[in-house]
């Protein structure tokens, strides 16, 4: 059965379907020693390179999707490669046969909680797309006072880096003195988002975890650092979510 090459490639974890389109433009990809054209069609048998390196044979990638859990600590980054040699988070994941991982969205250097990898980059670009409207849930400990008309403000939505953005829920969970904890939701990741709804208000994040993707929670088993592979109940929870099977 033939797929076109932008399907494969995306399903491999190296992008879009449309960033890959531009990569084939751009003459990085070869099929059995020639270079790609858009709209080609691809099957098992045909070799594919990609900057010169090989991909993987597609049947095996199919048969091995697998999608971790992992609890990301502070002050480790989201990249596969930093040139500052900090830690990323792709350097204690277990390796791979076949195929590469994927995080599902990020979190920022500052943030900490669940991320999701795949093997599948099909899966990984459907849940991150905004047409999917994943929830996303936060712990946030936020100093300052906060008021009744601030936590209006963020649900009616505040027009942030020309975007409105807002939480779909905020809960207040508790504190001590000026820090307070909430838990809020929302249904897209744009770049610090939750501490620039909070900002907008005059008020600072001083924690943010993420606890929750869509139907997945962090459990508290797996400790800051760890990760464990998502059991198939909650596998299918996730391809559900976006219309894969």
């Amino acid at each position: 059965m033939s797929e076109k090459l932008q399907k494969v490639l995306a399903r491999a974890g190296f992008g879009s379907r449309r960033e890959i389109e531009k990569w084939i433009a751009a003459g990085r990809i070869r099929v059995n020693g020639e270079d790609a054209t858009l709209g080609v069609r691809v099957e098992d048998s045909d070799r594919i390179m990609v900057d010169g390196k090989k991909l993987a044979p597609q049947h095996k990638t199919r048969e091995s999707r697998r999608i971790l859990l992992y609890n990301k600590p502070e002050d480790v980054i989201c990249t596969r490669k930093d040139p500052e040699g900090r830690p990323t988070v792709f350097d204690k994941l277990p390796p791979l046969k076949h195929g590469r991982w994927v995080s599902i969205g990020r979190l920022d250097i500052n943030t900490s909680g669940l991320l999701l990898f795949t093997t599948d980059g099909e899966l990984a670009n459907r849940l991150t797309h905004p047409s999917s409207q994943v929830e996303r849930e936060y712990a946030v400990r936020v100093m300052g006072e906060v008021t009744p008309e601030m936590v209006e403000a963020m649900h009616s939505g505040v027009i942030i880096d020309d975007h409105l953005c807002r939480f779909t829920d905020i809960q207040h969970y508790g504190g001590e003195g000026v820090n307070q904890w909430y838990h809020v939701v929302l249904m897209e990741g744009r770049n610090r988002e939750v501490r620039k709804l909070w900002e907008s208000q005059g008020l600072k994040v001083s924690r943010l975890k993420r606890v929750r993707f869509g139907p997945i929670f962090i459990p508290s088993s797996v400790r800051r650092g760890q990760f464990r592979e998502l059991p198939k109940n909650e596998t299918e929870k996730l391809l559900k979510l976006v219309g894969l099977k």
